[in-house]
C-alpha cells in the first residue's frame, strides 16, 4: 500500500477547501483530495452572492440580528457573531486574493435578499459569484506549492489512539487504497443535495464528509434541518437550476399559474419571506391550483438590466427556449443546503482530535434551523481562516457533547434493494419540505435496512465511487430521518404536520454519534 505524508490534508475543492489550503500552505505541506475535478463543487453554483456588512448604513450587529432571526432560535450566537464581525475582513481577503466584486458608480454593488433588513449581498459577475470565486482560488492553488490529487475517492478516515492521522482513498475511484497521512485533516466536502429527487446541487454532493466522520466516531448535529430553495427552474426536460433569490430582491414577483400574486397571503414580508416559509407557501399554492409549479415574473424589469444582472439564468433559460425578459419563469422548490453536519466548535475542531471541518459539511450551529441567504460563502472564508489559525496553536479543544443519541430505527422487512432513484424518491417524499411521523418512520426503517446490507458490502475492495457514494447517502438519509423523528415540533426548515407548532422545549440541538465497540 502506497503511503504519502503531509502536514495538512484537505478533502474537497470548493471555496472552503481551497481557501483553507491557501492559508495552510504558508505553514507546511498541503494535499487537496477531490473525488472529481478541482472545479466539481457546490461553490460553482452559488448565484446569490456573499453577505457582509460593508455598506455605509449596515453594521455587523444588524447582520448578526438578521442571522439570529432566520435561525429560528437555534443559532449558536457566538458563531453568528464571529461571522458578522469578521465578514468585512473576509471580503477584503477575497479581494486581496484577486476576486473582483461588481460595482456601481464606483462603489461595491450591494443586493438584497430575503430576511436581510437592507442590501448587503456582494456579487461577482452578476449571478456567477460562486464560479468567479472558485476560478480565482483554484487558479491560485494550481500555482502554489499545494499538491492537488483529483479523482480520488476518500474511503475512510485513519484513526489511531482516538486521533485522526490521515485518510485512505481510491485513485480514480477504484483499485487499491492509498493512505495519506497528515497532522491535520480538514473536511471541506460540501453538502448532500443529491439525496433528493429535485436539487440545485451538482452530482458530487453526496454527503461523503459527514458519513466519513460519523463512521469514524465523530458527532454530527442538527441533521433534521435541510434548506429547500423555493425557486428552482421547472421545465420539462430541463434539470432543476437555481433561480437566485436576488431576483426577488430586485423586484421579481411570484405568481401562481393563474397570474395572481400570493405570497402576502402567507407572510407579511411577501416574496422576501424566509426560505422555509416561501418553500412551504409554494407547495400550498401548487396544491391549491393543481399545478406542478408557480412562476417568477421579472418581465416588468428593464430587459437589458435583467440580462446583465443575471447572465447565467438568462443564458440557461434561453437554452431551453425561455426568454425571461418576456416570459415568467416556471419554478418550484428544490433541495439546496444542509444546515446540519459534523459538529464543530467555532475553530472548526470536531469531536475527533486531528479532524477539522469547514463549510457546509460542518455544523457550528451558525445557521440554526434555517440559514440566512448568502451566509454560506462567507462562512467558508471566516471559519476556514479560524481552522488554520487553530491548527498552529497546538492542543485540542473540540466540543464534548452531552446526551448524544445513537441510531436505533428497526430495519424494514420490505425495504428492497437500495438504489439512487429509490433513495432520492424516499427522501423527497418522506424527509422533505413537509414531514410526518408516519413518513419519517417509514424512511428510517428503509434506511436502516439498506445500511444493514450496504451496496458496497459484496464488491471487491468495498466497491468503487458510485457504490460508496450510495452507501454514504444511505447513512445521511438515516441520520436525517431519525433526527427529524426526534424533534417533535416545527422550527425553521423542519416542518411536521403532526407537530405544527414551535415549542420552547426544543430549544436544543440533536446530536448523534456511532456507538463504539468495546
Amino acid at each position: 500500500m502506497t503511503t504519502q505524508q503531509y502536514d495538512y490534508i484537505v478533502i474537497g475543492s470548493g471555496i472552503a477547501g481551497l481557501y483553507s489550503a491557501l492559508l495552510a500552505v504558508e505553514h507546511g505541506s498541503v494535499l487537496i483530495l477531490t473525488k472529481g475535478g478541482i472545479a466539481d463543487c457546490n461553490t460553482q453554483y452559488a448565484q446569490g452572492g456573499i453577505a457582509a456588512a460593508v455598506g455605509p448604513e449596515d453594521s455587523p450587529s444588524y447582520h448578526l440580528a438578521d442571522t439570529l432571526v432566520a435561525g429560528a432560535g437555534l443559532c449558536n450566537e457566538d458563531a453568528a457573531r464571529i461571522l458578522a464581525e469578521q465578514g468585512p475582513h473576509a471580503i477584503s481577503e477575497l479581494v486581496r486574493l484577486g476576486v473582483i466584486f461588481d460595482t456601481a458608480d464606483g462603489e461595491v454593488a450591494l443586493g438584497r435578499e430575503a430576511a436581510h433588513r437592507m442590501p448587503r449581498v456582494l456579487h461577482a459577475g452578476g449571478d456567477a459569484t460562486g464560479a468567479r470565486i472558485e476560478l480565482t482560488l483554484s487558479s491560485l492553488a494550481h500555482h502554489s506549492r499545494i499538491h492537488v490529487e483529483e479523482y480520488v475517492t476518500t474511503t475512510r478516515l485513519l484513526v489511531e489512539d482516538g486521533r485522526v492521522v490521515g485518510v485512505a482513498g481510491l485513485v480514480n475511484g477504484e483499485g487499491e487504497e492509498v493512505e495519506y497521512l497528515g497532522a491535520h485533516t480538514v473536511l471541506a466536502t460540501g453538502g448532500a443535495g443529491r439525496l433528493y429527487r429535485y436539487t440545485t446541487n451538482p452530482e458530487v454532493t453526496t454527503g461523503d464528509g459527514v458519513a466519513l466522520a460519523f463512521d469514524a466516531g465523530a458527532a454530527v448535529m442538527d441533521m433534521e434541518f435541510y434548506q429547500f430553495h423555493p425557486t428552482a427552474l421547472r421545465l420539462p426536460g430541463a434539470p432543476p437550476f437555481l433561480i437566485t433569490e436576488a431576483m426577488r430582491g430586485e423586484g421579481a414577483v411570484l405568481r401562481n399559474v393563474n397570474g395572481d400574486t400570493f405570497m402576502t397571503e402567507y407572510h407579511p414580508h411577501g416574496d422576501l419571506a424566509p426560505r422555509d416559509v416561501v418553500s412551504r407557501s409554494l407547495l400550498a399554492e401548487m396544491r391549491r391550483t393543481g399545478a406542478g409549479h408557480v412562476v417568477l415574473d421579472a418581465t416588468h424589469m428593464p430587459s437589458d438590466r435583467l440580462a446583465a444582472r443575471f447572465p447565467s439564468i438568462y443564458k440557461t433559460c434561453m437554452t431551453h427556449g425561455l426568454d425571461i425578459t418576456r416570459e415568467p419563469i416556471p419554478v418550484s422548490p428544490a433541495a439546496h443546503y444542509m444546515m446540519g453536519g459534523v459538529l464543530t466548535n467555532t475553530d472548526g475542531e470536531t469531536t475527533l482530535p486531528g479532524l477539522y471541518a469547514c463549510g457546509e459539511v460542518a455544523c457550528t450551529g451558525l445557521h440554526g434551523a434555517n440559514r440566512l441567504a448568502s451566509n454560506s460563502l462567507l462562512e467558508t472564508v471566516v471559519f476556514g481562516q479560524r481552522v488554520v489559525r487553530r491548527s498552529l496553536e497546538g492542543g485540542w479543544t473540540g466540543p464534548r457533547p452531552e446526551g448524544a443519541l445513537a441510531l436505533g430505527a428497526e430495519p424494514s422487512a420490505e425495504a428492497g434493494a437500495p438504489s439512487l432513484e429509490g433513495l432520492q424518491a424516499l427522501n423527497w417524499s418522506n424527509v422533505g419540505i413537509i414531514r410526518s411521523k408516519e413518513g419519517l418512520d417509514e424512511a428510517a426503517g428503509v434506511f436502516a435496512a439498506w445500511e444493514a446490507a450496504p451496496p458496497r458490502a459484496s464488491a471487491p475492495n468495498g466497491g468503487g465511487r458510485a457504490s460508496r457514494e450510495l452507501a454514504n447517502m444511505v447513512t445521511l438519509g438515516r441520520l436525517m430521518a431519525e433526527s427529524a423523528l426526534v424533534r417533535e415540533e416545527s422550527r425553521g426548515a423542519h416542518f411536521r404536520t403532526d407537530f405544527p407548532e414551535t415549542s420552547d422545549e426544543w430549544l436544543c440541538h440533536t446530536v448523534f454519534t456511532k456507538p463504539t465497540l468495546d
